[in-house]
């Protein structure tokens, strides 16, 4: 078994990409709440998202709300757009329990909620590239720091695999071009 370097990561860095990545879902949230208003699962998750980067603990109730909102888009596997949406809720949420490892896969629990949010829009009718201008804009140093100690994104995942290296490159080419 492969083992991956430790890194070091803050609960305040946890926190600040656990922010980015509830940015990320709250901008598809509406796609959802569209398709399914009576299902707020994906909503309850951004909420214990919140609470969460907000300063509270990382615990059970967190957890399940990550499922439930992962529960409530594999639920909409009719309406893509809307099943990305719940995704993008669900990984926001489980953005808090990233793990302290230089690992490729550890890019998908940063990236996964921006990654499932460009697909929602891509379905949506939104330009791609656009989109993920968008997701970038969302992130912060602090953000930006945690995704620098990581390997590249891993070459799989289909299409939301896909939109995640992009993202990957667009923010690490901001960082690049930074003074």
């Amino acid at each position: 078994m492969a083992t991956h370097p430790p890194i070091e990561l803050s609960i305040a860095e946890l926190r600040g990409v656990s922010a980015f990545a509830l940015r990320c879902a709250e901008g598809v949230l509406p796609i959802f709440a569209e398709a399914f208003p009576d299902d707020e699962r994906p909503a309850l998750a951004i909420l214990a998202g919140h609470r969460f980067a907000d300063g509270g603990t990382r615990d059970t109730a967190l957890r399940k709300a990550a499922m439930d909102a992962w529960r409530a888009g594999t639920a909409a596997k009719d309406e893509p757009r809307a099943s990305h949406a719940g995704f993008s809720a669900s990984m926001a949420a489980s953005a808090a329990f990233l793990h302290p490892y230089a690992e490729a896969h550890q890019v998908r629990h940063i990236l996964g909620s921006g990654g499932h949010a460009v697909a929602a829009l891509e379905l949506d009718g939104a330009v791609v590239d656009e989109s993920i201008d968008w997701v970038v804009s969302l992130a912060d140093d602090v953000m930006r720091s945690v995704l620098s100690r990581q390997p590249p994104a891993p070459e799989k995942g289909g299409r939301v695999g896909e939109l995640i290296r992009r993202l990957d490159s667009a923010l690490r080419s901001a960082d690049a071009e930074a003074p």
